[in-house]
């Protein structure tokens, strides 16, 4: 007898890890964003695209600081929400999620903040652009894409295995 809950059970919908998982992605693409982008590679902060904050005057770098703490602060908000969403979910026992599950949501999530980001700060606002100068439009796409290669791929990896969360329950009648 297979041990899985129905996906439109109730009680296995409230113990789901997609949603916590997409969260925890939404908050580690956002640290690889800051991280990688705005501070190892230094190709752009918070505000580069708005004239008033260019990054090449004091002043401008100071604000640029100010917001890029403001989105690491966001991001470290997703991620703890997530994790500790996560772990409320899983402390009841009774449910195993999967690797695959896991990182499959995990990467959706990262996918989605690529292209929520991308399209609102680098094109719709225009706060900044992934790297300014020539080719930003070919980077701010790049970006894109993988944030839909990214998206796509988890999505694929999450439903790979079928049920998402399998009790640990024996049947009743064992």
């Amino acid at each position: 007898m297979e041990l899985t809950a129905s996906r439109s059970d109730p009680e296995q919908r409230s113990r789901s890890i997609t949603a916590p998982a997409i969260l925890l992605g939404v908050g580690l693409g956002g640290f690889v964003d800051g991280i990688v982008l705005h501070q190892v590679l230094q190709w752009h902060h918070m505000l580069t695209a708005v004239d008033d904050y260019p990054a090449t005057t004091v002043a401008g770098l100071e604000v640029n600081t100010l917001w890029d703490g403001v989105f690491h602060a966001f991001s470290y908000v997703c991620v703890a929400i997530g994790l500790f969403w996560a772990w409320a979910r899983a402390r009841g026992g009774g449910v195993v999620w999967t690797w695959r599950h896991l990182l499959g949501w995990l990467l959706v999530g990262w996918g989605t903040f690529n292209l929520v980001e991308g399209v609102i700060d680098h094109h719709i606002v225009g706060l900044h652009h992934v790297r300014s100068g020539p080719n930003e439009l070919a980077y701010d796409l790049a970006f894109l894409a993988i944030g839909l290669i990214l998206a796509v791929a988890g999505w694929v990896l999450a439903k790979s295995e079928g049920p998402s969360q399998t009790s640990l329950e024996p049947p009743a009648d064992a």
